[in-house]
C-alpha cells in the first residue's frame, strides 16, 4: 500500500486545483473517498477512490512547470461568463491540464507561472515565501522621488495595507517614465493602486520575474518548460 498522503495535497497533485481550493471543496461537503463524502482536508489516504462533485479525479501527475508570456488582453481562468479570451485558450493543445501561479489582470502582460501541481503553485503564492516579483511600468505623471521612496515602508490604501515595495526610476520624459518595480506579495491590481495613489497613472505594466524565474527574450505567447531539476520541492510544511 501506498504511503497515506492528505487527500487536500492528491487532489491539488491531479492538477484539479490548487491546495487551498481542494479544502474548501473538502469543507463544502463535495468530496468522496469509497463513495463516503469526507469533511475534514487533513483526511489521510493512500490509494483509494476519490470523486470530486461525483467525477473521478485523475491519479496524480507529473510535477511539470510553464514560463508562459501572458499577452495583454486575455484574462487567466479556463473559463470566462464574459466570452473574453483565456489565458488557456492560448496554449498548445498537447499540453497537460494547468493552473496558473496567481494571475495577471487583463491589461497586464508578461511572466506567468504555469503547473500541473497545486502544491507548486501554492508554494509560489505564499507571501511567506517572499519571492520577488519584478515589473517594468510605464507611467503618466510626475515621478515624485520622495513619495516612491516612501512606499518602501509599505502604504495603507482605503484600509487595504500593501507591503514594502522597492521603485526605481529607469528613464523619464516630458510624457511618461519607465519604473521598476519589486514587490513579494501581489495583492489585485497592486501596482496600479499605488501608482495611482501616489498621482501616476500606469500605461503599461510588464512583469519580467517571478523569484528565479525571468522573461528573457521570450515574446508574447512564449512558453518554456522549466527542467525538472529546477522545480522547488515541495512539502506538506509549505
Amino acid at each position: 500500500m501506498l504511503k497515506p498522503i492528505r487527500i487536500a495535497k492528491i487532489i491539488a497533485q491531479s492538477g484539479k486545483c490548487s491546495r487551498r481550493e481542494a479544502e474548501a471543496l473538502i469543507l463544502e461537503g463535495r468530496v468522496q473517498v469509497n463513495g463516503v463524502v469526507i469533511s475534514s482536508p487533513a483526511t489521510f489516504i493512500s490509494d483509494e477512490s476519490i470523486k470530486v462533485d461525483g467525477k473521478l479525479i485523475n491519479q496524480p501527475q507529473p510535477t511539470r512547470l510553464f514560463l508562459f508570456y501572458k499577452p495583454v488582453g486575455c484574462i487567466c481562468t479556463h473559463q470566462d461568463p464574459e466570452n473574453r479570451t483565456t489565458l488557456f485558450s492560448l496554449l498548445p493543445k498537447n499540453l497537460p491540464r494547468l493552473m496558473s501561479v496567481g494571475r495577471l489582470d487583463f491589461n497586464t502582460e508578461g511572466l506567468i507561472l504555469l503547473t500541473t501541481n497545486g502544491g507548486v503553485a501554492r508554494f509560489f503564492e505564499l507571501p511567506k515565501n517572499k519571492l520577488i516579483r519584478t515589473y517594468k511600468v510605464r507611467v503618466f505623471g510626475t515621478v515624485d522621488e520622495k513619495k516612491i521612496k516612501r512606499l518602501e515602508k509599505g502604504i495603507t490604501i482605503e484600509n487595504v495595507r500593501y507591503r514594502p515595495i522597492t521603485v526605481s526610476i529607469d528613464s523619464q520624459s516630458t510624457s511618461n517614465s519607465w519604473l521598476t518595480i519589486n514587490l513579494s506579495e501581489g495583492k489585485n491590481r497592486e501596482i496600479r493602486k499605488i501608482m495611482l495613489h501616489i498621482g501616476l497613472q500606469v500605461s503599461r505594466l510588464i512583469r519580467i520575474s517571478y523569484g528565479d524565474f525571468n522573461l528573457g527574450s521570450m515574446k508574447p505567447l512564449d512558453i518554456i518548460e522549466v527542467a525538472k531539476k529546477n522545480i522547488p520541492k515541495i512539502t506538506d510544511a509549505v
